[in-house]
């Protein structure tokens, strides 16, 4: 990709040895706003490639949406040539981003510690693994769902019926590459102070652990091991699905001026001078009742019309639609969140800069479709990469 001159990450050169989801969409959040990143793959490609159907020219949705705004390369580090073409890439790159297994890197003679920090002191090295390379679980693979389920996630979510379940997002994946990305902003930070990298250890497990909110600060101060409790909120009443006579919605009612607002919205303002009902506490207390006295008058109304009437009066509802619905709403192509791109269709920005906005530029890229125009940037000549294809160094072709 051209090096963008207006993104609010311009300048910044990344090398993503990363592959399937939390580190590409943290290198795709960077790439959206206008870093140069190289995604350097393994002579197999990354496997998310194969993760369909559906497929475009031989690659799977799930590569497609993550990986926009970048140039893909493969070489095999494994041989000394590969790592010297390795090591002309970080020459001028500002972060290394990388998910292989723990000891990998260390076993091609590329560890931070032992070659890459004194060789590159101003590169700043992120590392993403399941659990991290020490402890009881250190150096054992992680994927969304099993950490999902070692970090508590399935334990809260579903409902009495169905038991523990999985949530349908990745948002362990995903939240690691946000967090991923935020602690790669803070080491660019203090490296215009100290003006030297460092290496930051990102697992899934930690950032699974650290987002298992509210539940966490529940039972460290009731001591109550939190429960599956469905679609409703924990420590919130009414924020809950409720059904109509049109479709299904969401009300969240989290607070007392909202309470009464939901109330009077439906002719109901007596339900909000029952005592049971009059505080956030006494309705927590009183879910059932209340959720009983609400369903009872809700399912007489049209959804949609109930959810408008509610938001105008400061009431956050919304109807339950599913992906193609979300995918074809007016607010959605408003903000600018189902975009195209050439051949490519996804999800838009989500971070709207005033001054240095975002840019999808390119589509996702083919396998190592620039592995020779990356090369030739960095001094490589004609000869050289021909010699790296011929033994089997830099892949044109997955293995």
């Amino acid at each position: 990709m051209p090096e963008d001159t207006t993104g609010a990450m311009a300048g910044l050169k990344v090398i993503d040895l990363t592959r399937v989801l939390g580190g590409p969409y943290a290198t795709q959040i960077l790439a959206d706003h206008g870093a140069s990143v190289i995604k350097v793959e393994p002579p197999q490609g990354d496997e998310v490639r194969d993760w369909g159907p559906p497929f475009f020219e031989g690659n799977a949705s799930y590569f497609l949406g993550l990986n926009r705004n970048k140039r893909s390369l493969a070489l095999d580090l494994s041989k000394n040539s590969g790592r010297n073409v390795f090591f002309r890439l970080l020459e001028d790159a500002d972060v290394l981003i990388e998910n292989l297994k723990t000891g990998t890197l260390e076993k091609w003679q590329l560890g931070y510690k032992d070659v890459l920090q004194a060789k590159f002191p101003k590169l700043i090295h992120c590392r993403i693994s399941g659990y991290g390379a020490d402890g009881p679980l250190g150096g054992l693979p992680g994927y969304d769902a099993i950490v999902q389920a070692y970090a508590g996630w399935f334990s809260v979510n579903g409902d009495s019926e169905s038991g523990p379940t999985r949530i349908g997002i990745p948002m362990v994946d995903m939240g690691t590459g946000l967090y991923s990305v935020i602690g790669i902003l803070m080491a660019l930070r203090e490296r215009q102070q100290s003006g030297i990298g460092q290496f930051i250890d990102m697992t899934l497990y930690d950032c699974a652990v650290s987002l298992m909110h509210p539940h966490i600060p529940n039972y460290m101060l009731s001591n109550e091991t939190p429960v599956p409790t469905g679609n409703a909120h924990p420590n919130i009443s009414p924020y809950d699905r409720f059904h109509t006579k049109t479709v299904d919605i969401f009300i969240g009612a989290g607070n007392d001026r909202a309470f009464k607002r939901l109330c009077s919205s439906i002719e109901a303002d007596d339900i909000a001078l029952d005592h049971r009902f009059a505080t956030s506490k006494s309705r927590n207390e009183n879910r059932e009742a209340l959720t009983k006295v609400l369903s009872d008058i809700i399912i007489k109304e049209d959804g949609e019309a109930l959810c408008d009437r509610l938001m105008r009066a400061g009431v956050p509802a919304g109807p339950i639609l599913n992906t193609a619905q979300v995918m074809d709403a007016e607010h959605t192509k408003h903000r600018k969140m189902s975009v195209h791109c050439d051949w490519w269709r996804g999800a838009g920005i989500p971070i709207k800069f005033g001054r240095t906005p975002g840019a999808i530029a390119t589509p996702p890229p083919k396998f190592g479709v620039h592995g020779r125009e990356i090369l030739k940037e960095y001094g490589v000549s004609d000869k050289e990469i021909d010699k790296l294809i011929k033994e089997n160094v830099l892949i044109e072709k997955r293995s």
